[in-house]
């Protein structure tokens, strides 16, 4: 018996229903936000990503040569190919240009709970101009995707790379040391990032007020702690149009770094607390790649929600599952009825219903047992008594209650 690859997993009919409708709401919901939707390849070349994350990401890779000696990788992530799509095909068409997207992301990490070696992501960007409201759009976006799929429980934490970014700057550190000062500010690491402070001749008092910044959480009300500026205004402004736009449940927090060199700004983050201690669904912010791929600067800005650990959050709340129902099964009675049954089979699948019928040759009493297995929301009873006076027998299977039917109103009936 072949058993499938560590890290993966196979969906049944039941669970495809659910999460093929919550991407259907995601789709929905980012269609009625302007958002128009792409698709990209599932392997592209290595350096596509080693150049966005640099050469350490490939022991994180499925990555291969093909058969042209080429260095092929299949994807971890969305971003850098939207980036890479927009430099070769998209840069000139209108800004503000607002795309989604959605696929099958590959990392080799150790599997564990809501972390699979092959999962699914939902992402979307922002081209366009830099204002409070691009990154408004985009946080708001992501809240009303996962607030459609049934999340209630979720937090929006928002807060702007750019203070700690220019703080950093203006102690002369070099573009590796600011990676390096926000990589143990990302991971909080107060000893780590003292003793490089140290070494770089940073006074304490700088260090501790570069932490009373990184540490700042909660309402809007703690912008009024830093320094007037442009991050500040900025940040407000971000704030004030998130609750114009309906978005519920935001905080800010100056901590979050997202520990990734290429984030310039706004940046945001979603958790779900249902998840327990790996509780984030959603990363993003306002970011800086085009021209590392070869493009013409543009502000670009977006996020990436993980549609698996969304759904499991959904599923700990107890959200309701969907499931796939059938319009009608259909049951031929007695050797003479398949072949009109056949028939009616065909008039109703073509009028848009959803229609199976018995291709096993069972008992009456069996077929309905299968057809209340199915989610079969009726069932027609062809007889052969029924057919010879153009009729049929209509069952609700919900109340049980049915009634004899002529067959040319039964598409009628039915949709009614």
């Amino acid at each position: 018996m072949f058993q499938r690859p560590r890290g993966t997993r196979d969906f049944a009919p039941d669970e495809m229903a659910r999460r093929r409708l919550a991407l259907e709401k995601m789709r929905e919901t980012a269609l009625r936000f302007g958002f128009r939707e792409i698709q990209m390849p599932t392997f592209e070349e290595l350096e596509l990503f080693t150049k966005k994350s640099g050469p350490g990401i490939v022991d994180e890779l499925y990555a291969f040569k093909d058969k042209g000696g080429r260095d092929i990788a299949l994807r971890p992530e969305m971003t850098a190919q939207v980036m890479r799509f927009y430099v070769s095909d998209l840069s000139s068409l209108p800004k503000p240009l607002k795309l989604f997207y959605f696929g099958p992301c590959f990392r080799y990490e150790n599997p564990q709970s809501g972390r699979f070696r092959e999962f699914y992501q939902f992402g979307a960007e922002i081209a366009g101009a830099e204002t409070p409201e691009t990154d408004a759009e985009v946080i708001a976006l992501a809240s009303a995707i996962v607030a459609a799929v049934g999340l209630k429980g979720f937090v929006v934490r928002v807060g702007y790379i750019g203070i700690l970014r220019s703080m950093l700057k203006d102690l002369k550190f070099s573009d590796a040391d600011i990676a390096m000062a926000l990589h143990f500010l990302d991971k909080n690491d107060v000893e780590g990032f003292t003793k490089f402070a140290s070494q770089k001749s940073i006074s304490k008092e700088t260090v501790d007020r570069i932490f009373s910044i990184r540490n700042l959480k909660g309402g809007i009300e703690i912008l009024d702690k830093l320094d007037d500026g442009k991050a500040k205004d900025y940040l407000r402004e971000t704030m004030n149009f998130l609750s114009i736009l309906g978005v519920k449940g935001y905080s800010v927090d100056l901590g979050i770094i997202r520990g990734l060199d290429y984030y310039t700004g706004m940046v945001f983050e979603m958790d779900a607390p249902s998840l327990g201690a790996e509780k984030q669904i959603c990363g993003g912010g306002s970011y800086d790649l085009v021209p590392l791929f070869g493009g013409e600067q543009v502000f670009t800005t977006g996020f990436a929600l993980g549609f698996d650990r969304v759904l499991i959050a959904a599923e700990n709340e107890g959200v309701e599952k969907s499931i796939d129902e059938l319009d009608i099964y259909v049951i031929p009675v007695g050797e003479g009825s398949l072949e009109k049954a056949l028939g009616i089979v065909e008039t109703l699948r073509g009028s848009g219903l959803r229609v199976d019928y018995d291709l096993m040759k069972r008992s009456l009493s069996k077929n309905l047992k299968y057809a209340s297995l199915v989610n079969a929301k009726r069932v027609v009873i062809a007889g052969e008594k029924e057919l010879a006076k153009g009729a049929v027998t209509l069952r609700d299977m919900k109340s049980g209650d049915q009634r004899e039917i002529k067959i040319e109103s039964l598409v009628n009936e039915v949709k009614k």
